[in-house]
């Protein structure tokens, strides 16, 4: 399945604050998402306010996913990127 993948503004800048190498896998990592058998590390989150995460080093990209059964497009919202750490769950 093919997703359009957009990102937030606060992703936006988030992902300009990292370190350039990290900046770089991260980008290539949300490219990933647009074809679902490319996904990496993806895990759906429970009691979350976004749908998944995709881990990526020390990082985790959190995003929303709608995908409509029909269609064999689905939309992928990035809405944060944020360091793994005690507070990011």
């Amino acid at each position: 399945m093919r997703y359009n993948v957009t990102t937030t503004r606060k992703a936006e800048r988030q992902l300009l604050k990292l370190p350039y190498q990290m900046q770089l896998r991260v980008t290539a990592g949300i490219r990933g998402l647009e074809d679902s058998e490319t996904w990496g590390d993806v895990r759906r989150l429970v009691n979350h306010k976004y749908d998944y995460r995709l881990r990526i080093g020390n990082y985790r990209v959190l995003f929303n996913l709608t995908a409509t059964g029909a269609v064999a497009i689905g939309e992928i919202s990035v809405e944060e990127i944020k360091k793994r750490d005690e507070h990011t769950y």
